[in-house]
């Protein structure tokens, strides 16, 4: 995602040092096309730079926000002290993307098989393309009757690159 960025600054600074280079043909105030170019040449890779500088933090960043996601579910499920678990009970949907946030969304449905009215915590990875784990969001379903299901909405924690996946990663009921 951050190359095509990177990319599109590009091309635009591209386009920056030929309409510089155009204009200098028809203006008159005293410096040369040649100069002109250069001038904008110099001013677009300096974006340039910026750009991929930028893209290079918010890289180095991920591993941070990842482990600070994983460290709050962690936490999440350390507070269930009478939770089984329920891996088999829980069903996901397929991620999509919040057209408002840019957030991933995935649909979990837990099923209560149990006699009596019981809440669901759930663990939901995102993986990249390659399978790489992303992000890790955690969702709590509360109050489902017995032999009755409930659905919640896992949000990742940032936007995603296109085409993750999402799995279980735990789900207690309790």
């Amino acid at each position: 995602m951050a190359v095509r960025w990177v990319r599109g600054v590009t091309a635009l600074a591209l386009a920056a040092v030929l309409a510089a280079g155009a204009a200098g043909c028809a203006d008159d105030d005293g410096g040369s096309p040649l100069d002109r170019a250069s001038a904008a040449a110099s001013a677009a890779a300096s974006v340039g730079s910026d750009v991929a500088s930028a893209a290079a933090s918010a890289a180095s960043r991920a591993p941070e926000v990842l482990a600070s996601a994983t460290a709050e579910v962690g936490r999440k499920f350390e507070e269930i002290t009478d939770g089984v678990d329920a891996r088999d009970d829980v069903a996901l949907g397929t991620p999509v993307t919040d057209g408002e946030t840019g957030r991933t969304l995935v649909e979990v449905t837990v099923q209560n098989s149990t006699g009596s009215e019981r809440s669901f915590i759930v663990q939901v990875n995102f993986h990249d393309q390659d399978g790489s784990l992303v992000d890790v969001a955690v969702v709590t379903v509360r109050d489902v009757a017995a032999a009755a299901t409930g659905t919640a909405t896992a949000r990742s924690t940032h936007e995603l690159p296109s085409g993750v996946t999402a799995d279980t990663g735990a789900a207690l009921r309790f």
